[in-house]
């Protein structure tokens, strides 16, 4: 072998391990911030994550999906489980997290600001839970979230209008929370939402226009607030819209199917 492939080889070489002991580092960061948050889980009651330990790979754990190309953690799905706790601010270290869904449980507390680290995330379902405190600030920093989904908790304060900058936003569910004030007019900016629930809060003033310039919108649901539609739903209705049981000045909207 020739000199300068020898040192080609080696420089490759080199290379490879290197890149093994940077996913190696990565992976190990992922796992200590997973196992941060089994900490802060104060009940399993059915040993779901049992198989969470420092000896073995949280790419094998249950709930956890890793991505096949960098290794690292992508999914994070503990749904339904009942699990008891609140969520820890290491969450906020899992870098490569695409999906998070902690849906169906009983975390309660503040939902941490370190989550507005996670930059790549696409999917946060956190529903059915006790969260309670004002609705995170920072929410607009997730600026590849396609789905945001808070439904039944006990959130608080005004919707943030960070919320707004969430261009690829898709699917935005804040019904049975205790939202208040108005919906803004930013609602607006949305261009790609399809689902829009805020009902059983109390929003209050009048529902904004520039909601029913969101082209793309599916599902509307705004019932069980003190919201006025200034003569809206007398605009919406059949075969435009369906107009489901709800309050007097309260709608509940579904596009009827495309003829």
């Amino acid at each position: 072998m020739g000199k300068p492939y020898a040192f080609a080889f080696l420089f490759l070489l080199h290379c490879s391990i290197s890149c093994l002991a940077w996913t190696e580092t990565n992976i190990t960061s992922d796992k200590y911030a997973l196992l941060a948050l089994k900490f802060h889980i104060t009940s399993d009651p059915y040993d779901f994550l049992a198989n969470w330990s420092v000896s073995s790979s949280p790419c094998n754990w249950v709930g956890v999906m890793c991505n096949a190309r960098h290794g690292r953690v992508h999914s994070l799905n503990l749904g339904g489980m009942k699990l008891e706790g609140t969520i820890s601010p290491q969450l906020g270290n899992l870098s490569f997290l695409v999906e998070l869904n902690l849906s169906y449980n009983n975390f309660y507390g503040q939902i941490p600001k370190e989550l507005a680290r996670l930059h790549r995330l696409k999917l946060l379902t956190l529903s059915h839970n006790r969260f309670y405190g004002q609705a995170p600030m920072w929410i607009g920093d997730l600026f590849s979230l396609e789905q945001l989904t808070l439904e039944n908790n006990d959130i608080d304060g005004f919707i943030p209008l960070s919320l707004f900058n969430l261009s690829r936003l898709e699917a935005l569910d804040l019904n049975s929370n205790l939202l208040e004030g108005n919906i803004p007019l930013e609602v607006g900016r949305l261009e790609r939402l399809k689902i829009l629930r805020l009902s059983a809060n109390n929003l209050s003033g009048i529902i904004p226009p520039t909601i029913f310039n969101l082209s793309s919108l599916e599902i509307l649901s705004l019932a069980f607030n003190n919201l006025s539609d200034l003569g809206l739903s007398r605009i919406l209705r059949p075969p435009d819209f369906v107009t489901v049981r709800s309050p007097p000045h309260q709608l509940v909207t579904l596009p009827a199917a495309a003829s």
